[in-house]
């Protein structure tokens, strides 16, 4: 009787090419996707709850502080007690904008400084020229 000489492979590993090569496009299915929504290329019209209040936020509060020390809220002067207490009314997520004279006293801009510290404004930017 003859022996069959077929060549047995062994089956002690997976070949995982083909598993990587559909992840890799389940992946970029998911991205190219995610990236549609937030583009606002496919439209969503997303629920809304009753429980939230939807804060309006401004583009942008600008605080001047000039030459001669006195202080800006939005081209409208004001004491540092005024500033503190309009400050007050607006949200610390709000992006707020400090432009200070270079001959100002330095003062005068620690002064608003501590106002936006003691209020928790964590969205200041400090505007310098180049």
């Amino acid at each position: 009787m003859a022996k069959c000489s077929k060549s047995h492979k062994r089956f002690d590993s997976i070949n995982v090419i083909p598993f990587i090569d559909i992840m890799l496009v389940l992946l970029v299915m998911v991205l190219t996707t995610a990236t549609f929504i937030k583009q606002g290329i496919i439209p969503v019209d997303l629920p809304e709850s009753q429980g939230s209040t939807k804060e309006e936020l401004k583009k942008e509060i600008n605080i001047l502080v000039d030459a001669n020390g006195k202080i800006f809220y939005d081209k409208e002067e004001v004491s540092l007690k005024v500033l503190e207490d309009k400050l007050k009314l607006i949200s610390p997520k709000q992006t707020v904008l400090l432009r200070s004279d270079k001959n100002s006293k330095f003062q005068d801009f620690v002064s608003v400084m501590g106002i936006l510290k003691k209020l928790k404004h964590e969205q200041l930017y400090i505007v310098t020229k180049d």
